[in-house]
């Protein structure tokens, strides 16, 4: 049995060309960008990627490690992590192959490791908790196009999501928890998920449902009542609507309010990245201070710990029931 874990993706380094060639491959999915292939392409080739890959360069050397890119680091320790999990406690053999849909490891070459080792059954989990047609649907095309080029296809099952899994959301309560006992705890709690262009969300992707759904079920395993917390969307870009509050307009009004400490978790990243290690731990902190805040904290993604590692694993041994 093969298990494939499918992150988002990275660039191979923080140089402006590996970043505009990461760019051109994300935004030119249609699963992403829904605009008309006709209007698009000028757009992206013509203006984004003449301006974008320089700005967001000098944004991932801000969070480039020794390891190299976060994302990808925090992925494999994960991959092994459960690689070691299911090792120990499964009775079948099971390998594990971390893929990204972006970028590399390519959801190509992870499929092609798991043809050569023999592979028949094959379980996909996207590590999107929050079904949405931008990210875990862009998998399933991935996976089954690459599959389509194979003589001898393995039995498949995917992960469509996980938001309200107990073992997700028992792992986000202990690791906010676990922040609060070294820290105290803040004024408010904010839920920040990646944002969603509204007209998605208007044509039936379930995402922001989900984002929800998550939420409720830590405060309520938390006992937050409805003024200690907040649900938010960032990452926006262009001028479309998304899907509303906004993260940072929200931080501008809470540190102008006069709120003292927030703390942010952003559950739908299930390792950190960009958007939390920047975005979140930086810029966003710089608009809550500068508004008036007084303390800011940003609670870690579930990244590789023990509470996550165990996640996937009950995801996998669930979802190959009868195999």
């Amino acid at each position: 049995m093969g298990v494939l874990l499918v992150n988002l993706g990275t660039p191979d380094s923080s140089s402006v060309a590996d970043v505009r060639r990461y760019l051109d491959q994300f935004l030119s999915d249609p699963r992403v960008i829904e605009t008309p292939r006709l209007i698009w392409w000028p757009i992206l080739h013509g203006i984004i990627l003449r301006i974008r890959p320089r700005r967001s360069a000098a944004a991932y050397r801000t969070i480039w490690t020794e390891q190299g890119s976060p994302l990808l680091h925090l992925s494999r320790r994960l991959s092994e992590g459960l690689q070691g999990y299911l090792d120990t406690h499964s009775d079948r053999p099971t390998r594990v192959v971390l893929a990204m849909r972006y970028g590399n490891p390519s959801i190509a070459d992870g499929l092609e490791i798991l043809r050569q080792t023999g592979v028949r059954r094959l379980l996909v989990i996207p590590l999107y908790p929050q079904y949405s047609a931008t990210t875990t649907a862009s998998v399933f095309d991935a996976v089954t196009a690459e599959l389509q080029r194979w003589r001898r296809i393995p039995e498949l099952r995917f992960v469509n999501q996980y938001e309200s899994d107990p073992h997700y959301i028992s792992a986000l309560e202990t690791t906010i928890r676990n922040h609060w006992q070294e820290y105290g705890a803040p004024d408010r709690l904010l839920f920040s998920f990646h944002g969603l262009p509204k007209e998605y969300a208007d044509s039936g992707d379930p995402y922001p449902e989900q984002c929800e759904k998550t939420a409720r079920h830590v405060v309520n395993a938390l006992g937050l009542e409805d003024d200690q917390w907040a649900l938010t969307y960032q990452s926006r870009v262009g001028a479309k609507e998304w899907l509303r509050p906004y993260t940072d307009q929200t931080l501008k009004k809470w540190g102008a309010d006069g709120v003292g400490r927030v703390d942010v978790i952003c559950p739908g990243f299930a390792t950190d990245c960009l958007e939390t290690l920047e975005e979140i731990a930086v810029e966003n902190r710089d608009y809550f201070l500068n508004a008036g805040g007084k303390e800011y904290h940003y609670i870690p993604a579930l990244n590789d710990s023990s509470t996550h590692v165990e996640l996937l694993a009950r995801l996998a041994q669930r979802h190959t029931t009868g195999w």
